[in-house]
């Protein structure tokens, strides 16, 4: 027992601990949103996030938490957006070229600016609006071969995750007051029924650098559909009532293929996602595909030490059988859409950037203007100033026609440790 004494000590002082986080206080105007929905809001959000690393194994933990103002009202004015989440807690172990990944993580991919269209591994929080990629950590393993321009994946994700919406008095709620949304995801079989990704990436050392990901999926699809159930009615006195219908998201099987991929050609970056999805077992749901391409010109030191960077971007959403759910039916909104955007670095030692431009869908006539100027600040501060104003259509049922015409300034302050 002595001798074992020494090496009981020395292993946790060999061991490698990071501990990093943030706190952020963020306030929103609704300028323009629909009646009823409150006219601004205050959230506070937090991250913590650990990191063990031990010879070959590594631990990773990461924590989601917010509180919303109104929540702490009274009930009618909660919008049901505060969580304590934990979206990853996970273990990787390297072995050579070879590295076994195992538990709850988020993974990224994709390579376009305003959308990332096959960037589905991930469910999204529903409750902070329609412009957040706020992912959900899921359940999954991983068996990774690296070579010397890339890797190879076998991924399996074992279970489904529910997405929930805020409640009606928060301006991203689109749904009609009486519509009532109930996040229990339901699915075409049991909502553990294993996904299953092969995932091949790498890169080229050529006079034109491409870097590429070809994933190949079969399971459940990131793309949802909702599902009304029978109206709840519940009456008042003798000759008024109230009603009120349900709502719940349902997920089917697919088979899937995905690429994302850029290609540096001097100054200009080429951007391409895309993917296409043969339909397993649902009669609502058609084969689809969806593309989009984009380009990112960057003129260097266009004044003083800024960079200016010039942004397009084209999304195409299209089904192929007729008599089933449209992307109106979807609720997809980037399915014939045209990006053009302006992104400045000004490479200062406060790394401030800007970016913006509009989003034109050239179907159904609407339009979503953005922009967003990100700075530090004492090396441990961020400051985020995001502006949205939507444009919707006035003749079809879209996504931004249920929304209403909307504008919004958001301001959000961190500090980051």
């Amino acid at each position: 027992m002595r001798r074992l004494l020494p090496l009981l000590i020395t292993l946790p002082l060999a061991a490698d601990v990071d501990i990093r986080g943030n706190v952020s206080l963020q306030g929103d105007a609704f300028l323009l949103r629909q009646s009823g929905k409150h006219e601004n809001d205050a959230t506070l959000l937090g991250s913590l996030e650990a990191e063990y690393t031990y010879e070959d194994f590594r631990a990773v933990t990461r924590i989601n938490a917010q509180q919303d103002y109104y929540d702490l009202q009274a009930k009618e004015e909660q919008t049901g957006r505060s969580f304590l989440r934990v979206d990853e807690l996970y273990g990787t172990l390297d072995l050579g070229d070879n590295q076994l990944m195992a538990g709850r993580s988020l993974r990224f991919w994709g390579a376009l600016e305003v959308r990332n269209i096959v960037d589905g591994f991930n469910p999204v929080d529903l409750r902070n609006g329609l412009f957040e990629e706020d992912k959900i950590g899921v359940w999954n393993a991983a068996l990774t071969h690296y070579t010397d321009s890339g890797s190879l994946s076998l991924i399996v994700k074992f279970a489904e995750e529910n997405q929930k919406m805020a409640k009606p008095p928060y301006a991203f709620y689109f749904f009609p007051p009486e519509v009532r949304y109930d996040a229990t995801l339901q699915t075409s079989e049991s909502d553990t029924l294993p996904t299953y990704y092969l995932r091949l990436s790498g890169s080229t050392e050529t006079e034109y650098p491409l870097d590429y990901a070809v994933i190949v999926q079969r399971g459940y699809d990131s793309q949802r559909y909702f599902l009304a159930g029978d109206p709840i009615i519940t009456p008042i006195d003798l000759i008024t009532y109230t009603y009120t219908v349900p709502l719940a998201e349902y997920a089917y099987r697919v088979n899937k293929v995905i690429t994302y991929d850029t290609l540096v050609v001097g100054d200009t970056l080429f951007k391409l996602e895309a993917l296409y999805a043969d339909v397993i077992d649902d009669d609502h749901i058609s084969d689809y595909y969806h593309i989009a391409a984009g380009m990112e010109h960057t003129i260097v030191q266009v004044y003083g030490e800024a960079d200016l960077g010039l942004l397009a971007e084209y999304y195409r959403y299209e089904t192929t059988e007729k008599g089933k759910y449209t992307d109106l039916d979807l609720f997809e909104v980037f399915q014939n859409d045209l990006f053009l955007g302006l992104r400045v670095s000004l490479n200062d030692v406060n790394s401030a950037s800007l970016v913006g431009g509009v989003v034109a869908d050239l179907e159904y006539d609407e339009q979503s203007y953005y922009a967003e100027y990100e700075t530090r600040l004492f090396d441990s501060f961020k400051l985020n100033i995001d502006y949205r104003y939507i444009e919707p259509s006035k003749n079809t049922m879209t996504a931004f026609h249920m929304l209403g015409r909307f504008q919004s300034i958001t301001a959000k302050f961190g500090y980051y440790f």
